[in-house]
């Protein structure tokens, strides 16, 4: 059958960019539509890839971290000029706006939603962090109604919604008022091992994004001078390191390998901020890693409280060493949250995955 594939943008190498290099893997042939790509700046998955992007691909720094998300008015109209793309089964990888994209009305239609769109309907968690310029904000503010109008039709006419998370199911019904399966992420669980090192630090593995609340456990271990290693990059990167004392480490961009090293030798993962799914925890925990998370979002689908890591309720210093301390107190084992992380398989997703766009 006639497959094509689709994201937002291929811009970075996130989690999000990870799910659609799991899809091109099952179905290699299958050409991928795009807003824009960075190919220096995506995995070794996606090297033979038919990568097909829009007019956005031209724009002044849109192939420069950071300045892409300026464009978010574009968008739209860049799916939309694709024109109608006549498949067979469409499978729409989309946390803003890859939905836009306009099938044959016989097309099989499967959107699996990352989130809803952030700026749009998470505006006060998100927008501020952004928007910094008060015109364009006011500006967006302003958009808001029609662009949440545009963005619900666009939901309405996919045939098939998949929720990465319980989570994200949630906030599709809310704002979108439509049903949705959930599908939980690929995790590569099998690239991962269990290891009793351990180097007495803590580690951040993400994006250096305001809404990622990186900055708490900096501040929290800067006062305390327990060891914080971070590793990832980001526009938070310089604003992050001018708060940071000396038992903070950043690392910027490592590769797969090293992060797996970090993942075995740090004594536990801190996830900060709330994750629509969130796939760095589970990789921590196949790696036998508790974690130590924000009771919110996601974290509550993959983590298991005093089996693979603790929560802290609310996004405070106090809380967060309250948890952190909680982390020390218990006895690990490491066999039992790998085995709990395996739950989350790449094997399991594409399955699902599969049965889902060609089911009668």
């Amino acid at each position: 059958m006639n497959l094509v594939l689709a994201h937002d943008y291929l811009i970075q190498m996130g989690g999000a960019e990870r799910v659609v290099a799991a899809m091109h893997e099952r179905f290699p042939d299958a050409p991928i539509y795009t807003s824009a790509v960075i190919y220096s700046a995506l995995g070794k998955e996606y090297d033979n890839a038919d990568i097909r992007t829009s007019w956005m691909q031209r724009l002044p720094f849109i192939q420069h971290h950071g300045h892409f998300k300026k464009y978010f008015a574009l968008f739209p109209s860049a799916f939309r000029s694709f024109g109608e793309i006549d498949a067979d089964v469409a499978w729409i990888s989309c946390s803003t706006f890859a939905k836009h994209l306009r099938f044959s009305p016989r097309t099989r239609t499967v959107c699996y939603m990352h989130n809803t769109t952030r700026f749009l309907w998470q505006t006060e968690d998100y927008l501020d962090y952004e928007v910094g310029s008060r015109p364009l904000n006011l500006l967006v503010r302003r958009a808001l109604p029609m662009m949440r109008e545009w963005d619900r039709a666009a939901a309405a006419r996919m045939k098939v919604l998949v929720a990465n998370s319980r989570n994200v199911q949630e906030r599709i019904k809310r704002c979108y008022g439509l049903d949705s399966l959930v599908v939980h992420p690929p995790v590569e669980t099998s690239m991962f091992h269990t290891s009793a090192e351990e180097e007495g630090y803590y580690l951040v593995v993400s994006r250096l994004l305001g809404y990622k609340n990186i900055e708490l456990p900096v501040r929290a271990f800067t006062r305390t001078g327990q060891r914080l290693v971070v590793v990832g990059e980001g526009p938070y990167d310089a604003r992050l390191k001018a708060i940071a004392g000396p038992s903070i480490q950043f690392r910027g961009h490592v590769n797969d390998r090293e992060i797996h090293e970090h993942y075995s030798k740090c004594r536990a993962l801190i996830l900060p901020g709330e994750e629509d799914f969130g796939i760095v925890p589970v990789e921590a925990m196949a790696c036998g890693k508790p974690v130590v998370a924000l009771g919110r979002g996601g974290a509550l689908e993959t983590v298991a409280d005093g089996l693979t890591g603790v929560f802290f309720a609310e996004p405070t210093e106090e809380e967060f060493l309250d948890a952190v301390a909680r982390c020390e107190r218990i006895s690990w084992d490491r066999e039992a949250i790998r085995a709990h992380a395996l739950q989350f398989s790449k094997e399991a997703f594409v399955g699902k995955m599969t049965a889902l766009l060609f089911a009668q």
